[in-house]
């Protein structure tokens, strides 16, 4: 019975004994003309039986018994895919794991698992009975994780407890479908729009249930499949688990960059507006009690990335003269440094006889932890020039923090930090942060964020002729490609001299036109006019 075979088997059952008749039942067969005997069509059903290979010890495995056919031709369709299964490889040991998981999968789904799909595995030699769930792999993928660094580790964790496990936790590693990775991005969008109702809403409860959630974006929805996408290759490459990664082919909508605007006077017209409407509501709101810096930077803007003209960053870095921060914002102003690369400066790294600044150390933020290493990329691990003004301020900020270290005597913490506080300790990045909106709106200046004065750093270098390798460079990034199309604004003035000085070519060349001809023509004919 080594290739198994067909039959017709009912449930009737004996009338003395109650036992089932099975395929012995006199009613599964009738006598035709000349009194041969055919299957009975109006009762019993098809079956298969085939012979299963033995247990790992010896011992004899019950055959692979399947009933409720409606024809034979279904049940020997279904023998036949069962024979091709076992006749895939002929290690016992493989064909074991084959046989248990035809006989998993018969349990779950009542069905074969799909020829195609575990020839690949056996050819790959995949684990054929894998029973880890998504949320169980990302708990071990994660524990793998050994090299990464605080910042990206907590975003891992985050996708996993937010998304993944509980949209996709539940599911069967080797069972995970485009479509189950589709619907967690579609619940997402789902729970977008209830924080958004739930905000918009007068209902104090609905508020407080989505306090702590944000909205998710196109470009976090990428960072999400990305984490996936990483973890299920990890599940391919090293374990073996899976051989198709389905986070690969999931559609999402575009990520753009926001596009970095200028605050020209007609979109800083528009945008106090809208400042002073929100002001005087929130004066009606709460009896003349309102909270200014709070407005100031929550009244939306034309876009997330908003950039200062030269003239506002002239008037922000004279505001913040007399501010002990004064250097820092100085150097993300006009060498556009990020905000943790300025905070995390050292004075080792400074040397200001040959106008130099080593960014070899940052101080990055991971939730409201300092967390302190050196550059991301090789490429922002670089030492910048100094221009003589940014090398007579930093002086000047130097004996400025040796008055502090002598004023805290034994309570000074020497760091070694270029931007510390008044104690000597390293400067919290969120600090920074604080001082830069609170010097903005004193200086009565449109709103940016402290990481738009890099995006203005970019735009003032290259409105000034720097080359943009260099601009590249100083900036810290892999290429001059991202630099151009991320970092970079036109302020107004520099296009409008770009327009004058295109159209001065046509001008000169309209004043000359008559005073000489480049190419002899033929007179024009009525044939040619035609």
């Amino acid at each position: 019975m080594a290739n198994g075979s067909t039959y017709k088997t009912c449930s009737c059952k004996d009338a003395l004994t109650g036992k089932r008749l099975g395929k012995s039942c006199p009613k599964l067969r009738r006598t035709a003309g000349g009194g041969a005997e055919r299957w009975n069509s109006n009762h019993g059903k098809w079956a298969y039986q085939l012979e299963l290979p033995p247990h790992a010890d010896g011992r004899r495995r019950n055959p692979l018994r399947r009933s409720g056919f409606t024809g034979m031709e279904e049940a020997e369709a279904e023998l036949k895919h069962a024979r091709a299964l076992l006749e895939l490889d002929e290690d016992p040991h493989v064909l074991r794991k084959i046989t248990e998981l035809m006989l998993s999968t018969l349990k779950d789904t009542r069905a074969l698992p799909p020829l195609e799909e575990v020839r690949r595995k056996v050819r790959t030699r995949q684990d054929l009975n894998p029973t880890v769930t998504v949320g169980e792999w990302m708990i071990e993928f994660l524990r793998r994780k050994r090299k990464i660094d605080a910042t990206t580790r907590r975003s891992y964790e985050a996708h996993i407890r937010l998304y993944f496990t509980p949209y996709l936790g539940d599911i069967r590693l080797d069972r995970l479908r485009i479509s189950d990775i589709a619907g967690m991005f579609d619940a997402i969008e789902e729970f977008n729009d209830v924080i958004t109702s739930a905000r918009a809403s007068g209902d104090a409860e609905q508020r407080a249930k989505v306090k702590y959630r944000r909205t998710v974006g196109p470009a976090t929805m990428h960072r999400i499949r990305a984490t996936l996408r990483h973890a299920l290759n990890v599940a391919i490459k090293q374990d073996r688990l899976i051989d198709f990664n389905p986070a690969a082919v999931v559609e999402l909508p575009d990520a753009e960059r926001p596009k970095a605007l200028v605050w020209t006077d007609e979109r800083v017209a528009d945008w106090n507006r809208e400042l002073n409407r929100r002001l005087e509501a929130e004066r009606r709101r709460r009896d003349g009690r309102v909270n200014a810096i709070g407005v100031y930077i929550s009244t939306p803007r034309p876009s997330p990335v908003m950039v200062w003209t030269p003239a506002h960053t002239s008037a922000f870095l004279t505001q913040a003269q007399q501010h002990r921060l004064h250097a820092l914002y100085r150097l993300i102003a006009l060498r556009g440094l990020r905000r943790g690369e300025a905070v995390g400066l050292r004075w080792k790294d400074v040397d200001l006889e040959a106008g130099t600044a080593g960014v070899h150390w940052q101080i990055t933020q991971l939730s409201w932890q300092p967390i302190q290493g050196r550059p991301k990329t090789e490429a922002s691990d670089r030492t910048i020039a100094l221009d003589a003004e940014s090398v007579t301020i930093l002086r000047a900020h130097r004996k400025r923090q040796a008055a502090e270290q002598l004023a805290a005597g034994q309570a000074w913490a020497d760091s070694g930090f270029v931007f510390t506080d008044e104690l000597g300790r390293p400067l919290h990045p969120q600090h920074a942060s604080d001082q830069f909106y609170l010097l903005a709106y004193e200086a009565g200046l449109p709103p940016v964020r402290l990481h738009d004065l890099r995006h203005g750093a970019a735009s003032l270098m290259l409105a000034a002729g720097v080359d943009l390798k260099i601009v590249q460079e100083t900036l810290g990034h892999v290429s001059s490609t991202f630099t151009r199309d991320t970092y970079t604004s036109v302020f107004p003035q520099v296009a409008r001299a770009a327009a004058e000085s295109t159209a001065a070519l046509i001008t000169t060349g309209a004043q000359s036109a008559g005073t000489a001809r480049l190419v002899s023509l033929p007179p024009r004919t009525d044939a040619t006019a035609n």
